[in-house]
């Protein structure tokens, strides 16, 4: 059943597209006004998609936009969709299962995150280089879909070729980059001392509540995936503050622009 949802919504689509995009980004928390930087040729509210869940989290505009972005026709999902709003696994990641439909092949992943990492600064840029899944349901549980393995390895979840790209440029421009593990895990709560203190020693170097499950998705779909987090808050002894959504929001917004110029470049760059 979700499969031919799937295959209805991405057949939608396809009679409304202006251009056929091999490059998609999903613009997280804070960081929707990166699609300023996009030209927009067409921009499509979620509710108005066949099949398609409508995002409710604020900061999270709903829409999904085709354009061009660094000279490149690009798709971007202005917003996502989260396991805490009460979707379920398949739901959250059902954009991603679209995108596969429509031929994207890279996709580039944002999101806002608890830095767990002491050497981490609050505005610090995270590229992922891995992630640690715990959530409580699996993107991935149920039939199998037929675009990858029952069992699909994830050792390298994340494209070394993109991060060593991402690397050159940030040096060029002088742009400050962490690399380090993000551990998603349900929300909606922010963690406890205690919580930042065990997923630090789980290996985690950031902690936020999205993009593990569409990142698992798309790489059973074997779409290249580059992911980068903003480090808005610190779960780090005696650098834990209390912390608002509208603080994460703040936090996330002030990167914005160094954020918007090194991906505006990968995606020139990337030969996909």
């Amino acid at each position: 059943m979700m499969y031919e949802q799937i295959q209805e919504t991405a057949n939608w689509l396809k009679t409304k597209m202006p251009s056929h995009p091999t490059t998609a980004i999903i613009l997280g928390t804070g960081l929707g006004r990166l699609a300023e930087e996009i030209s927009v040729t067409m921009s499509i509210d979620y509710k108005d998609i066949p099949h398609f869940p409508i995002s409710t989290v604020e900061g999270h505009t709903g829409r999904l936009i085709f354009g061009k972005l660094g000279d490149k026709d690009i798709l971007a999902m202005q917003g996502r969709f989260h396991y805490y709003e009460g979707y379920s696994m398949q739901e959250v990641t059902f954009p991603i299962r679209v995108m596969y439909e429509l031929g994207i092949k890279t996709l580039f992943v944002s999101n806002a995150s608890g830095g767990t990492n002491p050497d981490f600064s609050i505005g610090d840029m995270m590229v992922l280089t891995d992630h640690i899944n715990y959530f409580p349901e699996h993107p991935l549980h149920g039939p199998n879909f037929p675009t990858g393995p029952r069992f699909p390895d994830m050792h390298a979840t994340y494209d070394k070729e993109l991060i060593q790209l991402a690397d050159e440029i940030a040096k060029e421009k002088g742009i400050k980059l962490q690399h380090g593990v993000y551990l998603g895990t349900q929300g909606p709560t922010f963690e406890t001392p205690a919580e930042y203190r065990m997923f630090r020693i789980f290996g985690a170097d950031a902690v936020g509540m999205s993009t593990v499950p569409e990142v698992i998705v798309a790489h059973h779909c074997n779409i290249r995936v580059f992911g980068i987090s903003i480090i808005t808050d610190l779960g780090v002894e005696g650098k834990i503050l209390e912390v608002s959504h509208e603080e994460v929001q703040k936090a996330a917004n002030a990167v914005q622009p160094v954020m918007a110029d090194l991906m505006r470049e990968m995606i020139k760059r990337s030969a996909l």
